[in-house]
């Protein structure tokens, strides 16, 4: 596992130990990115259920400002720390081990909002939705910005999930993988 452009190209990133943490293959995020590439630089990345980093790490090296990793793993945190070091990124990240939930909160009640929003938990669980719809109601998402959430493919998920705030724009199917992009709603929600 490589970072795939910017600043940090070619860097090799550490995997997480274990069948715990499956990292974004490189043919998906690299897709993701191409997606993304009018976004860059952004000022403020978020990355909930971070794993290896790897999403937040691809989007300081294309010209993120800052990012911030969120995941409770005490082994996954240690390589997120790894992969930043390895990549000379660690002064401009943060790294917080929270629940998705209670760090989104946190965020919240710091003021905080992130340009681009990345969502990748556990393929087998109903996190991605429960992680989208309190993002939704606590407005993390800067005008103007995107959140990218990750899941299978067999994910029984609504395309709008009851959003008030953002809206499906864009959603992408890689081999088992199914990536939507959401953004603000035009106009009162």
């Amino acid at each position: 596992m490589r970072v795939i452009g910017g600043e940090c190209k070619g860097r090799r990133l550490v995997p997480v130990k274990g069948l715990s943490t499956r990292p974004t293959s490189d043919k998906v995020r690299e897709a993701v990115f191409d997606i993304l590439q009018g976004r860059f630089p952004c000022k403020k990345a978020l990355d909930l259920f971070a794993g290896t980093g790897a999403m937040g790490i691809e989007a300081l090296s294309r010209g993120a400002q800052e990012a911030t990793f969120v995941d409770s793993d005490n082994a996954a945190l240690a390589v997120i720390r790894k992969n930043l070091d390895a990549c000379g990124l660690p002064a401009r990240a943060l790294v917080l081990k929270r629940d998705v939930k209670s760090a989104l909160r946190l965020l919240a009640g710091k003021g905080e909002s992130f340009d681009l929003i990345f969502i990748d938990p556990p393929y087998a669980s109903s996190l991605a939705g429960e992680a989208l719809t309190e993002l939704d109601g606590l407005g993390l998402l800067a005008p103007g910005g995107t959140v990218v959430l990750e899941s299978s493919k067999r994910a029984l998920m609504p395309p709008d999930m009851g959003l008030n705030k953002m809206e499906l724009v864009d959603e992408r199917r890689y081999g088992d993988t199914l990536v939507r992009f959401y953004e603000e709603k035009d106009g009162p929600a």
